[in-house]
């Protein structure tokens, strides 16, 4: 990161200055391994819905985006998937400048039409080009888990719709990752085969993905299939761009009445650590992953699957969060 100033002069008589920053940074593949500035990087992120108590989807103050990032940090993860939203300027700014990865998104559609198609195209070249200049970006999906392409094995204008998305992104900005589909179901163009698996098992976890390497041609399927059908496995790096899920209501926390979590509810501490731990040594045990991406940074609303609370509560002893994430590398 550097700092920019700009000048504007009469002779020698300065009229005004403006102070700006730039960054410079590479990203890559190494055979699994994502790679920042040449070096591999193996990403540990965390689903940040971002949505706040009191001010919704808008961060109330510098100093809670701040908060936030801290507690990010201290446990030990390196970035966030801005789920279903586009990022806030001001934390792309933070994110910046303290060094936390970001994964750009955008709110989906649930249908396809040809209205749809338009809008949603010109919003994410929109956001592409709004934020192409934060070096904290690293990765670009504009589909979540098949949201606005919902017919994808019996429609082929809804699969030439995600890796026409896929290539569009690519000729706007070279300079990134990009996934076609985040979660499932992907064409043979994506740059991270994106999985989401809420397995409660760790053990389970690495039998099923330990034997998948760049020359297998498919991916065992989580509920809905890896690959659309008709497509083979294109050996990018596997990320397991969402796990965990699990949801502990600490004592005294107030939530809605039906709340849950992805992959149930432990009643005390003990419980949802255990649980956690078990999965981290899973995970730590599969050398073909490139990354994780928890759910999720905070409770909202119903969901109380966060490391912290809706306000920002730790749930979790952040020490020792950071030594499960210190086992993966």
């Amino acid at each position: 990161m550097y700092t920019v100033r700009y000048k504007l002069q009469n002779g020698t008589q300065d009229l005004d200055q403006v102070e700006s920053y730039i960054g410079f940074r590479t990203i890559g593949l190494t055979d699994d391994r994502v790679t920042i500035n040449g070096k591999p990087y193996y990403l540990k992120f965390l689903l940040d819905q971002g949505y706040w108590p009191d001010s919704i989807l808008t961060p109330p103050s510098d100093a809670a985006i701040n908060k936030d990032i801290d507690y990010i940090l201290e446990m030990g993860f390196n970035g966030v998937r801005k789920h279903q939203k586009i990022a806030d300027p001001r934390f792309l700014y933070w994110a910046d400048k303290r060094g936390l990865l970001v994964s750009g998104e955008i709110a989906d559609a649930q249908e396809f039409n040809e209205d749809i198609v338009r809008r949603f195209t010109s919003e994410w070249v929109a956001e592409v080009k709004r934020d192409f200049n934060h070096p904290s970006i690293i990765i670009w999906n504009a589909i979540n888990e098949s949201w606005g392409v919902p017919d994808l094995d019996g429609d082929r204008r809804e699969q030439a719709y995600l890796k026409k998305l896929y290539w569009l992104t690519h000729t706007l900005d070279r300079t990134r990752f990009t996934i076609d589909n985040e979660g499932w179901q992907h064409t043979n163009d994506t740059d991270l085969f994106a999985i989401h698996d809420y397995e409660k098992s760790g053990e389970k976890l690495y039998e099923k993905y330990k034997d998948v390497t760049p020359e297998s041609t498919t991916i065992p399927k989580n509920g809905r299939e890896a690959l659309i059908a008709g497509y083979k496995y294109n050996g990018s790096p596997l990320y397991l761009s969402e796990f965990g899920g699990i949801a502990y209501i600490p004592p005294g926390t107030e939530v809605p009445a039906e709340s849950w979590g992805y992959s149930g509810v432990e009643q005390t501490q003990e419980d949802a650590m255990a649980r956690l731990t078990q999965l981290y040594q899973g995970i730590a045990k599969l050398h073909n992953l490139a990354g994780v991406c928890y759910t999720q940074l905070t409770d909202v609303e119903q969901e109380v699957n966060g490391m912290l609370t809706y306000h920002r509560q730790p749930k979790y002893d952040p020490a020792k969060i950071k030594a499960l994430n210190d086992m993966l590398h």
